[in-house]
C-alpha cells in the first residue's frame, strides 16, 4: 500500500508499505479521508510536540473514515462494506482513568500518528472494531473525517459546563475553534465571539458562528469584548490557538467566576497567566486532553443538521500532496480552513 512517511522535518515521502492484516477484535480499513490536523503540522514544521518526539519514520494522520474491507477474528462480518468514522485512540481499557470513564487520560493510549504509533495517511489501516463508528446513510467519507475535531469540540464545551444564556469568546478561529463556537451556539450560548488575526479566517467565522469578531493584530480585543459585556466579561472563555498570548487574553475576558477552557496546543510547551487576573477573578481553568464519548453524539449533532460540517473543507488532496497540505496549513496559504486527504 501507498503511505505518506514524515522523516524528518518537511520531509514526508511517499512509500509502499505491507498492507496490514487484523488481528483478534480488529478490522482492516479502506482509509476513504483523512483531516490534516495542526497536531500534524506541528510534527512537520518541528519534529514534536513537548515530549512525543519523532526519532525515526512514522505515518501521521488521525481525523479518519474508512470502510470496512475485513473483519479479524471475533468481529460479525456483516460488518463488511460499512462507512465509519474511526477513533484514533486506543486505550488499555485496564487502569483506573479507563475504568472511571477517562480513556483519554490513559497513560497507554496508543493513538494514531503519534510517535511512535503510525497513523494513517496511507491506503489501508488497522484499528479495534469497537473504535470504529458505523455511519448513518447520506454521511460522506470527509464529514465522517471531520467527526474527530467536533468531538475535541464537544469535549471542550462539556468541560465548561455551559448554560443557557452565557456569552463565550473564543479565541482563534481555526477548525476547532469554529467548530466550539457552533457547539456553543447550539449548546445556548447568548453571544459568541471568535478572535483571530487571519482577515479569511474572520470572514469564515462571521459566517458559520459568531456574533462578533476581532482582529487581535489591529485592536485590543480584551477591550472590544469587555465592551459589548458592559465592562463585565464572559462566562466562558476558550484558548484555540496555541499562541502565546491568548491564554493570558482568555483570563482577561472572562468575567469574575468565570471559567477559561485551553484546547490549543501552544507551540513551545508553555502556558503562561498573570497569576493576579486568574486569582482576583477566582477563575477555574481546565486543560483539554483530546475527548472522550464523544462519537454517538458528534454523528447525531450532523445527522440531524445540527451542525454543518461540509463549510469547513476547503480542500481536499491526494495522497501524494500530504506535504502541499501541511506547507499549505504552516504558511496559511489559499484560504485554507481544513484540509482532507483523500488517498
Amino acid at each position: 500500500m501507498r503511505a505518506a512517511v514524515l522523516h524528518t522535518i518537511r520531509d514526508i515521502r511517499i512509500e509502499n508499505r505491507p498492507v496490514p492484516i487484523p488481528g483478534k477484535g480488529e478490522v482492516l480499513l479502506k482509509v476513504a479521508s483523512v483531516g490534516v490536523c495542526g497536531s500534524d503540522v506541528h510534527y512537520y514544521q518541528e519534529g514534536r510536540i513537548g515530549s512525543q518526539v519523532v526519532t525515526e519514520p512514522i505515518i501521521m494522520g488521525h481525523e479518519f473514515s474508512a470502510f470496512i474491507l475485513k473483519p479479524g477474528e471475533d468481529v460479525e462480518a456483516t460488518c463488511m462494506g460499512q462507512l465509519v468514522t474511526v477513533d484514533p485512540a486506543i486505550p488499555c481499557g485496564k487502569c483506573n482513568l479507563c475504568l472511571q470513564g477517562y480513556p483519554n487520560l490513559c497513560a497507554d493510549v496508543k493513538f494514531c500518528g503519534t510517535p511512535p504509533v503510525d497513523g494513517v495517511f496511507s491506503e489501508y489501516a488497522v484499528m479495534p472494531a469497537v473504535n470504529c463508528f458505523p455511519l448513518p446513510d447520506g454521511f460522506s467519507p470527509d464529514e465522517g473525517a471531520l467527526l474527530e475535531p467536533l468531538g475535541v469540540a464537544l469535549y471542550s464545551v462539556r468541560l465548561a459546563h455551559l448554560q443557557a444564556g452565557d456569552t463565550v469568546a473564543v479565541l482563534g478561529a481555526g477548525p476547532i475553534g469554529l467548530l466550539i463556537g457552533a457547539v456553543a451556539k447550539i449548546s445556548g450560548a447568548n453571544a459568541v465571539y471568535i478572535t483571530e488575526p487571519l482577515a479569511y479566517r474572520r470572514d469564515f467565522a462571521s459566517r458559520y458562528c459568531a456574533d462578533g469578531v476581532f482582529d487581535p493584530t489591529r485592536q485590543s480585543p480584551v477591550e472590544d469584548i469587555l465592551n459589548l459585556t458592559g465592562g463585565q466579561g464572559v462566562d466562558v472563555a476558550f484558548e484555540a490557538a496555541g499562541a502565546i498570548d491568548t491564554p493570558e487574553q482568555s483570563a482577561e475576558v472572562v468575567r469574575p467566576g468565570g471559567k477559561v477552557i485551553i484546547t490549543g496546543i501552544p507551540k513551545d510547551d508553555s502556558l503562561s497567566f498573570n497569576a493576579s487576573v486568574v486569582r482576583r477573578k477566582g477563575l477555574t481553568v481546565r486543560l483539554v486532553r483530546r475527548m472522550a464519548h464523544t462519537y454517538p453524539t458528534a454523528i447525531q449533532l450532523v445527522s440531524k443538521q445540527h451542525i454543518d460540517l461540509k463549510p469547513l473543507i476547503t480542500h481536499r488532496l491526494p495522497l501524494g500532496d500530504v506535504g502541499k497540505a501541511m506547507n499549505m496549513l504552516s504558511s496559511y496559504d489559499d484560504g485554507a480552513i481544513k484540509v482532507v486527504i483523500a488517498p
